[in-house]
């Protein structure tokens, strides 16, 4: 991990820069490589009651809004961008939020979920923080399923390992067009523009820990195509 004085130097603006303002940028063709739902994202909202009002906090192109038919989800996204392309999903609603400053009404939502979200907040303050908003978005009995991306990819593309930082920027590469032209009007190969996001990468057992931290009781956790995830329910009334 860095050092605590690196992490003086991050937060809000920290976030904005190296988070927020990326997915601005590729919001069209970050939504494009998302599509399928993951098994066990699908299955938790697929077992919900029928009627079952809920959140997808970062809600991005919104591909879980309409899983299941039954249900209701009012999605959020930092990204404006994101947030215009998720809105094609009705009945569903969405809006441009922040997960350290959601809109909504405190206890009251059946569920939330939580997709590859919080692993974006750049202390480990911020990152419990944002877990506890989750968290006091639900009633009594409600649950929340949040996603972050793991240390522990050895068998995957990237290769991180527990030896690794756990603080990391990831590029992400979007293609120039084949066919772009100079000023002159001729024809000029274009160039890819690569954007780097900012991940705070998760070990073993830290997601629990920052759930209970945050005043939340794990219900069921695991690991998922290089993520470990949580579902939770929020302690106290």
């Amino acid at each position: 991990m860095h050092g605590e004085g690196e992490d003086l130097n991050r937060g809000e603006g920290y976030e904005e820069e190296h988070v927020h303002s990326v997915y601005d940028q590729i919001a069209s063709h970050f939504s494009s490589t998302r599509y399928k739902p993951w098994p066990i994202i699908e299955r938790f909202l697929k077992n919900l009651p029928a009627g079952s009002v809920g959140l997808d906090i970062g809600c991005g192109n919104g591909k879980y809004l309409a899983v299941n038919p039954d249900i209701f989800i009012v999605g959020s996204d930092r990204s404006h961008n994101l947030v215009k392309i998720a809105s094609q999903h009705q009945p569903h609603a969405v809006v441009v939020a922040d997960i350290l400053d959601l809109p909504h009404q405190l206890h009251f939502f059946d569920f939330a979920i939580s997709i590859a979200v919080v692993h974006h907040l750049s202390t480990p303050e911020r990152r419990v923080e944002a877990l506890r908003s989750i968290l006091q978005t639900l009633k009594p009995g409600g649950q929340a399923l949040v996603y972050v991306w793991a240390l522990e990819q050895e068998s995957s593309r990237r290769g991180w390992s527990e030896k690794d930082d756990q603080d990391v920027m990831v590029p992400w590469v979007m293609k120039g067009s084949k066919k772009t032209k100079d000023e002159s009007g001729s024809e000029a190969a274009s160039t890819d523009k690569t954007f780097h996001r900012y991940y705070h990468l998760y070990r073993k057992g830290e997601l629990e820990h920052d759930v209970e931290t945050a005043g939340g009781q794990v219900v069921e956790a695991g690991y998922e195509k290089d993520n470990w995830w949580a579902i939770a329910k929020r302690t106290g009334t």
